[in-house]
């Protein structure tokens, strides 16, 4: 059973420029970490992949479902699932009031709907 975010978990996690997610492989193992941006919308922490759905981590790690992060001073086992598209608007504005002093074209490629179809939640396990 997933546990949820810690108050401290969301803040630090919600603060920090980027995080590390490692999926979990068939053997156990970790595969090799990713630096990604992350955002927090409420008490949801949400991920994305800017190069869309044939990004070789994004694959990995929804086949997987799990996986391991670091961010925030938050060091964590989690639970990856598919976000609720109808979330997808409120993710893009997290994406631009965070990261909104990188380029124009950084900010339109997270925000874009190739990178909107890859939004995933990170659930604290």
């Amino acid at each position: 059973m997933a546990a949820e975010w810690t108050s401290d978990e969301l803040d630090g996690i919600g603060a920090a420029q980027e995080l590390i997610i490692a999926s979990v492989r068939r053997d156990g193992t970790l595969s090799t970490p990713r630096t990604i941006w992350v955002v927090r919308v409420g008490d949801g922490i949400y991920v994305r992949s800017v190069n869309g759905p044939t990004s070789d981590w994004y694959r990995s790690t929804r086949a997987s479902q799990e996986g391991h992060i670091r961010a925030g001073g938050v060091d964590r086992d989690v639970t990856i699932l598919d976000a609720d598209q109808d979330l997808n608007d409120s993710v893009d504005a997290a994406y631009r009031s965070k990261y909104g002093h990188y380029a124009a074209q950084i900010i339109q490629a997270i925000t874009s709907a190739e990178a909107s179809s890859t939004t995933m939640q990170l659930v604290r396990r």
